[in-house]
């Protein structure tokens, strides 16, 4: 009864610290992934459910995503150096 660190308190340690931790550090990114993807973000709380992370990957990975793709960047071709003088 006089020690200091219960067994239980080993829980409501894991449940204040670490598992918020956890889940901000795997849900935040998905979130992101999946709102960039064009899916909605609310997907990615399937991976607080056992092996939803995995179905979240498969469906990201094998899904036709509706992002357009960035137009290419377009450089014009720069005059020789150093310029050539007049012909004619």
């Amino acid at each position: 009864m006089g020690d200091l660190l219960q067994p239980w308190h080993l829980l409501v340690i894991c449940f204040l610290f670490f598992i918020p931790l956890v889940i901000f550090l795997v849900i935040f990114p998905f979130w992101f992934i999946c709102k960039k993807a064009g899916f909605s973000p609310w997907l990615s709380l399937l991976n607080i459910v056992p092996f939803g992370n995995v179905i979240l990957i498969y469906v990201l990975a094998f899904a036709s995503w509706k992002v357009v793709p960035a137009p290419q960047a377009y450089w014009p071709p720069q005059p020789p150096y150093p310029p050539q003088p007049p012909q004619g």
